[in-house]
């Protein structure tokens, strides 16, 4: 849930200040978060991580094109199966702009995307999951489980209320 808070927060950035389009919720859900972010984060996670996690800084470095490489192509794939899912229960999907980069695939994956998830994939796994993973080993069982059920009742609720509801 953090990363997809995160992405959504990326997305809004890039809406308002980048392009200047103005505000507007970037996800298909009510709450302030792209859940395709948090289940790309676990992506990259079970693919990439223990390829970096707990090892020297020289031999993490020389990682840092593969797992470039990596999260760019994982993210992509991400992207166009989830494109296929949104379109399947909504009719569309949130990014049919990516028609207007010139390297798209039936504007539902592009080049500069994909670049820019392999960066984020970099950042992610280099600096937010090990700070992540220290603030939450500071954290009881308990006290994650409480996090954990909460959130996912959210995002339930969300759910429901998403595309059942509303």
């Amino acid at each position: 849930m953090m990363y997809a808070l995160i992405g959504w927060l990326y997305e809004v950035f890039l809406e308002v200040v980048v392009y200047q389009w103005g505000f507007s919720n970037r996800g298909v859900l009510f709450g302030p978060y792209l859940p395709v972010y948090g289940f790309g984060a676990l992506a990259f996670i079970l693919c990439f991580y223990k390829l970096i996690k707990d090892k020297p800084l020289k031999k993490k470095l020389l990682y840092i094109p593969i797992i470039f490489l990596g999260c760019m192509i994982v993210a992509t794939a991400l992207e166009l199966v989830t494109s296929y899912i949104c379109e399947y229960f909504t009719g569309s999907w949130p990014w049919q702009t990516y028609a207007d980069y010139k390297y798209n695939f039936e504007a539902r994956i592009a080049l500069s995307p994909s670049i820019r998830f392999g960066i984020g994939g970099v950042i992610f796994l280099y600096i937010l999951q090990p700070l992540f993973d220290k603030l939450l080993s500071k954290l009881s069982d308990k006290t994650r489980n409480i996090i954990f059920y909460l959130l996912l009742v959210i995002l339930i609720i969300d759910i429901i209320c998403s595309f059942f509801i509303f």
